[in-house]
């Protein structure tokens, strides 16, 4: 019984040391513990607020804009630096960060945590940390020599001390080089002092310089423009001209992009926010420079091909003709596709964006679905059209179609709409989800060759024979009719007093087809008009003697067709002597 007593006692007693053990350590993992923090620069001035991350990094851009480097130098942990030598060298220390901070990468002080432990409140990330406290944080990491240096601010506790938050050691061992990139060039420092305060966000010779950069960049530009242009002029007539022409504007935009770059690096420097936005739209420009480059040389190899093995877009090509040109607008379709598709990725991760763009989107994967689908659901339809019928192939660009009751044919297949070219050289801009939900005749989905039917009605009394002879004889002196011996004639049709004459002749492409059908049929209409006149259809009126004395004839009537008259006895029709 005494036993089960002391255990029960001992183990109610290491209970109630537990949490103070914990509480213990939880205390030590949110900050650093040092002996001593800055002992060669004495008391911090009261202005100073350190308890914080956005506190510190506010307090000391607030500092050395103000020009008090001494003072901001009580903001950095300078334990790696002698007692005696804090003082000086923190402050010069103190004045190449600032500048460092100033043109390297802009911070947003109010991104960062306004809590003493700098507790994550809210998930960002693969892995949460939401509840947990943190005790160093990164500000900034700039590229030096192909290298990634970090600006981190830490928390450090000396003694009973409280915690204060500083810029870490291994950020100071950075500043010296980092200054060597980052630091004001040579321009700069040719600038009076009174032009150095700042004005608003910027320097107040930024709010001069920077329009004065853009037209110069600008000129750059219009003379690479120009100067482009010129060498396509001066180029023979053909493929290189027109790729020379093709790439003026995108040349000239990398060649902007180049310049500003090298300015940047070695003649002016502005501002983190300027150099920041100007970086940004640096990569951009390049990145879609590039690829308009490549989508170009991509159509000029198009053109060159399609001239080479195809010719003129129409339906007299061969069916693998065609159906190469329309496998190549595909693969033209495919390779924009994997250039939009790689420049993008390239942008994103250069203006690393994946770590908050790309987070965040993953984080609301769901809803940006959602929303793609309704909005995108027009245009991703029709770029799935699209490949759909690059795919299957019912239409060819070069067919020939009757779209609607339009004659046209294809002339290209694009991601979101077809091009059709009418007979009369007009172009219908057609949805390709509306085109392919219309049923459509292809006139060359096995072969250009068309059958076409002439269909005549004349009297009964027409000799067939001597219209087939005559078919004939019009027919085969078409030059686009072929098959001779395909060409008939028969009667398709018989009415009271007419008959219906169908002629059909074979021609090797539609239009040539509608020509050579219009042709033959005005022969046949001019010969039957000049020899046989009496085969035109007629009506037949009949009247007796009794209608043509009291003047009931078809004049009287009103008809206007001519109508033949026959004479009847009455005498032989009268019912009884009463009706004379």
């Amino acid at each position: 019984m005494k036993t089960s007593l002391t255990g029960i006692l001992m183990v109610w007693l290491l209970a109630l040391s537990c949490p103070g053990v914990a509480q213990e350590e939880g205390e030590e993992t949110r900050w650093f513990s040092v002996d001593a923090l800055n002992t060669g620069l004495g008391q911090p001035p009261d202005e100073i607020e350190r308890r914080t991350p956005r506190d510190a990094v506010r307090s000391f851009l607030t500092l050395t804009q103000d020009e008090d480097y001494a003072a901001a130098a009580h903001l950095l942990n300078l334990l790696d630096l002698p007692p005696e030598e804090q003082a000086e060298r923190g402050a010069v220390l103190a004045r190449q960060l600032a500048a460092v901070l100033q043109r390297g990468e802009w911070i947003n002080v109010s991104s960062l945590s306004s809590r003493q432990d700098a507790m994550v409140v809210e998930s960002s990330g693969k892995s949460s940390r939401v509840g947990q406290s943190r005790r160093n944080l990164e500000l900034a990491s700039l590229d030096l020599d192909g290298q990634s240096y970090e600006v981190r601010i830490a928390r450090y506790r000396a003694g009973e001390q409280e915690p204060v938050w500083l810029i870490a050691p291994e950020t100071i061992t950075a500043i010296p080089r980092l200054y060597e990139k980052y630091g004001p060039s040579w321009l700069e420092d040719q600038i009076p002092e009174r032009f150095q305060v700042s004005f608003g966000k910027l320097k107040l010779w930024e709010w001069f310089a920077i329009p004065i950069f853009l037209c110069l960049i600008g000129a750059v530009g219009w003379f690479a423009h120009a100067l482009m242009g010129l060498l396509a002029s001066r180029l023979p007539a053909g493929l290189s001209s027109v790729f020379a022409q093709m790439i003026r504007l995108p040349l000239a935009f990398i060649v902007m992009s180049l310049l500003t770059q090298w300015l940047l690096d070695y003649v002016v420097s502005f501002s983190g926010l300027v150099t920041a936005i100007f970086r940004g739209l640096l990569v951009i420009i390049m990145a879609w420079g590039v690829g308009l480059i490549a989508l170009r040389l991509v159509d000029t190899l198009l053109i060159r091909m399609t001239r080479r093995l195809v010719g003129e877009i129409d339906d007299t090509k061969s069916r693998d003709e065609r159906q190469l040109l329309t496998t190549l607008h595909a693969l033209r379709r495919a390779v924009i596709l994997i250039t939009v598709t790689g420049v993008a990725i390239y942008v994103i991760a250069q203006v690393s964006l994946f770590e908050t763009l790309g987070v965040t989107l993953l984080a609301s994967a769901s809803v940006v679905t959602v929303l793609v689908g309704i909005a995108g659901q027009a245009v991703l339809g029709n770029i799935l059209a699209s490949f759909q019928i690059s795919l299957t192939k019912p239409i060819r660009i070069g067919d020939l179609l009757i779209f609607e009751d339009q004659w046209c044919y294809v002339e290209g297949i694009y991601y979101t709409f077809i091009r059709l070219r009418t007979w009369d050289e007009r172009r219908l801009v057609v949805p390709v989800r509306y085109f392919i939900s219309k049923p459509f005749q292809n006139l060359s989905s096995k072969n250009a060759k068309l059958c076409q039917t002439i269909v005549l009605t004349l009297h009964i009394s027409a000799d067939v024979a001597t219209l087939r002879e005559k078919f004939k004889e019009f027919a085969m002196a078409e030059e686009k009719v072929i098959d001779h011996h395909s060409l008939a004639c028969y009667v398709t049709g018989q009415h009271e007093a007419t008959q219906e004459i169908s002629f059909y002749l074979t021609s090797p492409e539609p239009m040539g087809a509608w020509a050579a059908e219009a042709q033959v049929r005005e022969k046949l209409l001019a010969f039957i008009r000049d020899h046989h006149p009496e085969w035109w259809p007629r009506s037949v009126v009949v009247l007796s003697e009794h209608d043509i004395a009291r003047g009931d004839t078809p004049e009287h009537r009103r008809i206007r067709r001519p109508a033949r008259v026959e004479k009847i006895d009455d005498a032989s029709n009268a019912e009884s002597p009463s009706d004379d």
